[in-house]
C-alpha cells in the first residue's frame, strides 16, 4: 500500500516535523491562547501522534479516536484555551501535514497518485473526526465547570435628605 509508505515518511520524520509545527502553532494569530499549555505537553502530543500515525490511521477504532480526542477537548478546556484556538491547531496540524508530502516530490504515476490520495482522504477523515470530538469534549467539560454568576448588584440605601435642596 502506497499509501502506508507516506505514513512511514512522516513517522520517520516525526520528530522534526513535531517541532516545525509546534512553531508554525505557536506563530499563528489564531492559536495565541494555545500558550496556556506547556510546549513540552504540546510536543509531546504532535509527537505521538506523528510517530504512531499509522496506527491512528489505520488500526485505532472510531471509539479510540473518540475517547482520546474528547478528553484533548476536556483538558484545553480546564485550561481556558479558546475552542477556537485548538480547532485551529488541529487543521494547522492536517494542514502542515499535507504540505509535508506534497515537499516530498509526491508520485508521478497514476498508481502513486491513487495512493496519495488514498492518504489525504484517510488524513482528511482522521483530522475530521479529531476535531468533532475534540469540540465535543470541551463543550462536554464546559458543562461540568459552574460559570462564575455575576455579582447581585450593591443594595443602596435610599436617603431622602441626600435630595433636598
Amino acid at each position: 500500500m502506497i499509501a502506508l509508505r507516506l505514513v512511514r515518511l512522516v513517522e520517520a520524520h516525526s520528530d522534526k516535523i513535531a517541532r516545525d509545527l509546534l512553531l508554525k502553532i505557536q506563530r499563528s494569530s489564531r492559536t495565541r491562547e494555545l500558550h496556556k499549555v506547556h510546549e513540552s505537553e504540546l510536543l509531546a502530543s504532535s509527537q505521538e501522534l506523528l510517530e504512531h500515525l499509522s496506527e491512528w490511521l489505520l488500526t485505532k477504532t472510531k471509539n479510540d479516536v473518540e475517547v482520546h480526542y474528547r478528553a484533548v477537548g476536556a483538558r484545553l478546556m480546564r485550561k481556558a484555551v479558546p475552542l477556537a484556538d485548538a480547532c485551529w491547531a488541529v487543521i494547522i496540524t492536517k494542514e502542515y501535514l499535507w504540505d509535508f508530502l506534497q515537499k516530498q516530490g509526491l508520485m508521478p504515476s497514476p498508481i502513486e497518485l491513487y495512493g496519495e490520495m488514498e492518504l489525504l482522504c484517510l488524513l482528511d477523515h482522521f483530522f475530521d473526526r479529531a476535531l468533532c470530538h475534540l469540540a465535543e469534549g470541551y463543550e462536554q467539560e464546559q458543562q461540568k465547570t459552574p460559570l462564575p454568576q455575576p455579582e447581585p448588584p450593591k443594595r443602596r440605601d435610599f436617603n431622602l435628605a441626600t435630595f433636598a435642596p
